[in-house]
């Protein structure tokens, strides 16, 4: 799938390339949490312990040249699968391997929270969301199906170009689909889609996401002077997904991102609040929940998730794993957690997220 000169710009930014078409790279946010300075939105969101969570994917290929992407260009772009097909079992067990020697570096090191690093070594989680269209691997069910088996948490990301893999995706603990823009000419502007009847497939997509039963989110990454515009219209076509959750999300300039957009297209945590609150008077089924102010993001979710006047949007995990492996039918209000920290800055009180997050580690 990758050149040579593709593979090594990779291995370069700390990548490691698993067989012939999946790759692992360690988060920002699980180094973070290892040296005892907080995790990432998804602690604070949904209960995921960041220095347990491995972040991969099993197809570097996309069908998007994404503007806000991090990738290069010399990244492969696929509408189909052309290439070899590993054994889920065999991504697994190197995907795990690479990963723990990718923090190897952290055992002993004078930065390194010791509780935090010791629980590293028990990956609880996995993000399918590193780079290109991880829904794509023809063996996906497979991998996901020992990912549950093993008791790691699931979170899939698709850019919803491949709506009958999220028709018959195996059970993931909660299923992101991306939507980059409110109207069809824009998603043509923003996500340089390889496929020509992309917007059908979006909206098969949403259409498809709407009767999942497991915990379903729409991610936005807004993108200033870009796609932060037409509320009414993400509104409807959030509305049809029928996600659980919203992420409004900031573009982040980073990576080769840089030469396709400015500094200035990326929003202020303020301008994400205040894009969240126009969109929210459009979804009455929704309320603003949290934030994270370092990642610049901000949780919407429905407010079928707020039990007796608290919100339920952590993941009781135990519970997960024990539905998933059952065999039985079950869905997403089967395993809910309360969320401990809630509100927006300035108007509710937030939890102090390190103390918060370091109560996790025990001694």
């Amino acid at each position: 799938m990758l050149t040579d000169i593709a593979k090594k710009e990779l291995e370069k930014q700390q990548y490691r390339i698993i067989g012939s078409h999946s790759a692992v790279k360690t988060c920002g946010w699980t180094k973070s949490m290892i040296r005892g300075n907080g995790g990432c939105y998804k602690l604070k969101f949904y209960g995921i312990m960041s220095n347990q969570c491995m972040q991969m994917t099993t197809s570097i290929s996309c069908a998007n040249r994404c503007t806000f992407c991090w990738r290069g260009f010399k990244a492969p772009v696929s509408k189909e699968w052309k290439w070899d097909i590993d054994n889920p079992n065999f991504i697994f067990e190197k995907s795990l391997d690479a990963h723990h020697k990718l923090l190897v570096g952290f055992k002993g090191g004078k930065h390194t929270n010791q509780a935090a690093y010791k629980k590293s070594q028990n990956i609880k989680h996995v993000a399918l969301s590193l780079t290109g269209e991880p829904i794509t691997y023809p063996r996906i069910n497979e991998l996901i199906t020992r990912f549950n088996k093993e008791g790691i948490s699931t979170f899939m990301v698709t850019n919803a170009q491949y709506p009958e893999q999220i028709k018959s995706l195996q059970m993931v603990t909660q299923l992101y689909l991306s939507l980059d823009a409110p109207i069809k000419s824009l998603l043509q502007k923003v996500d340089l889609p390889l496929f020509s009847d992309y917007w059908s497939r979006l909206l098969k997509s949403l259409d498809y996401l709407k009767n999942r039963k497991e915990r379903t989110c729409i991610r936005l990454t807004l993108i200033k002077g870009l796609n932060m515009i037409a509320h009414k219209e993400y509104a409807e076509l959030i509305t049809r997904g029928s996600p659980d959750f919203i992420e409004a999300k900031a573009y982040m300039h980073v990576g080769e991102s840089k030469e396709r957009l400015m500094i200035e297209n990326m929003p202020l945590h303020q301008d994400v609040v205040d894009f969240s609150k126009e969109l929210v008077t459009f979804l009455p089924s929704y309320e603003i929940v949290s934030e994270h102010i370092p990642s610049r993001v901000v949780l919407i979710a429905k407010k079928t998730f707020k039990k007796n006047g608290k919100w339920t949007t952590w993941i009781d995990f135990k519970k997960y794993h024990e539905l998933v492996n059952s065999g039985k039918e079950f869905k997403a209000e089967d395993y809910l957690k309360t969320t401990p920290s809630t509100g927006l800055s300035g108007e509710n009180t937030i939890v102090n997220e390190k103390t918060e997050e370091l109560a996790f580690y025990g001694s």
